[in-house]
């Protein structure tokens, strides 16, 4: 497990931004994460207004399973999230 002291961050500092055109929900970032910051589940239909072509080819055909943020506010900024996402869609930002 992560220590505290292995994070570059205090909580709040960045949080995770996820690629919606990029996500197929195969939730690599759910058990790397030490913060519990995501979960999978279905997209909602808000967030999948402004998505490309592609993208929205991708959310059908993974019945639009992708990655949610439950808890963004305790990101740390490991990067564990990042370095796990098969498809790249995960970047951090400054809060």
């Amino acid at each position: 497990m992560l220590e505290t002291k292995d994070c570059k961050q205090d909580a709040g500092v960045f949080t995770p931004v996820i690629n919606r055109n990029r996500c197929e929900g195969k939730a690599d970032c759910v058990p790397v994460c030490p913060y519990a910051i995501f979960s999978v589940g279905i997209l909602p239909k808000d967030q999948r207004v402004g998505l490309t072509f592609i993208g929205s080819l991708k959310g059908t055909a993974h019945k639009w399973q992708q990655a949610l943020l439950v808890n963004p506010e305790s990101c740390r900024a490991c990067g564990l999230c990042v370095k796990a996402c098969p498809e790249h869609a995960i970047t951090l930002a400054r809060a």
